[in-house]
């Protein structure tokens, strides 16, 4: 038997053979279509919840401080951030194309089916941007250590500050996942004399890379899944970053 909350009290009605709802609450049985009708006229639709990171009061409490402390910050001081993250890209999605339009006859028709992929295949991949533009992106192969963060701060983040700051002091920004925050790769930052911006945990609303991440793959979706458009591929000729070619500085100062 389904349950139905009600849209402003949270009053459970069930629904029976008849369709009619509220028998056992109400005085007089309510037809569906009533409630259908009445929420229309609310103006309400059914939306998926949106995500966030769960935050105990400890947490709550650093990213207070953290905020505080960074509040006279100036934006000329934020654009000296250089930022970065991993983030995951599924090249192919669990299910493609929801709805189609067709007749009734043609449900076993090829064309109108729809694709799903049981285990999607995904990528994770790491980036970093400024105020001033983009890197590419490096691809993880295997699992992600220590060792392995520090070669691709060798190898991506070093030439992309120099490009991006050219020669100016910045500041490095990171989360505090364990490759980060390992001894190994505390000590290398400091040997390198590399300033990094403290993080509070559990805050990647705080970034602004993590709207470049939703903007690409919601781009991805939407385009080609072995082409992001006509012009710039996914992936470049060797297959080990992706490029951030049809993203321009002007979108990141935005940001």
């Amino acid at each position: 038997m389904p349950m139905i909350f009600g849209p402003l009290d949270g009053t459970e009605c069930y629904c029976n053979g008849n369709h009619n709802m509220g028998s056992g609450i109400l005085s007089e049985n309510i037809v569906v279509n009533t409630i259908h009708r009445a929420i229309r006229r609310s103006r309400l639709k059914l939306y998926r919840s949106k995500k966030k990171p769960y935050l105990n009061m400890i947490q709550k409490r650093r990213r207070f401080l953290w905020a505080k402390a960074h509040l006279k910050w100036t934006v000329a001081k934020w654009k000296t951030v250089l930022w970065s993250d991993e983030s995951k890209f599924e090249v192919l999605f669990g299910k493609l194309g929801c709805h189609v339009i067709r007749t009734k006859e043609d449900k076993d028709n090829p064309s109108c089916y729809q694709c799903s992929v049981q285990k999607p295949a995904s990528l994770m991949v790491w980036g970093c941007m400024s105020a001033c533009g983009m890197c590419s992106l490096h691809i993880w192969k295997g699992t992600i250590n220590a060792e392995r963060y520090i070669q691709v701060l060798e190898q991506h983040m070093f030439p992309s500050r120099r490009r991006l700051f050219q020669g100016r002091p910045c500041i490095f920004q990171h989360d505090n996942a364990r490759p980060h925050t390992a001894s190994i790769t505390t000590s290398w930052l400091r040997r390198r004399r590399i300033r990094v911006l403290k993080w509070p945990a559990c805050s990647p609303d705080l970034s602004p890379i993590e709207n470049i991440w939703r903007n690409i793959k919601k781009k991805m979706r939407e385009e080609d899944l072995r082409q992001l458009s006509n012009k710039k591929p996914v992936l470049d000729k060797n297959g080990s970053t992706f490029l951030f070619l049809n993203l321009s500085p002007d979108v990141c100062r935005l940001l």
